[in-house]
């Protein structure tokens, strides 16, 4: 898949990958550079250790809301429909 930088300097990130990747406006992506290319990670808070009795018990720091909408099986699909 490829795309192009306007004259602004924007890239646009195809719908198709968007979509598959849950970004959406306002989502906060980290850019860098390393031996290969460019690469862009999408900046996500990590979890929270809470101690419940004896276990510590990872609790998620973003609202149901803002987690991104990820279809699980239809990626494993994907996957597997990669290779012949």
């Amino acid at each position: 898949m490829r795309t192009t930088i306007d004259k602004a300097g924007r890239l646009v990130i195809p719908a198709a990958v968007r979509d598959r990747l849950g970004l959406t406006p306002g989502t906060t992506l980290d850019v860098s550079v390393d031996e290969t290319g460019l690469r862009l990670e999408r900046v996500a808070p990590g979890p929270q250790l809470v101690r419940i009795g004896k276990r510590l018990v990872a609790r998620p720091t973003v609202t149901p809301d803002e987690r991104p909408r990820v279809d699980v099986a239809a990626l494993v699909e994907e996957e597997r429909n990669r290779w012949p």
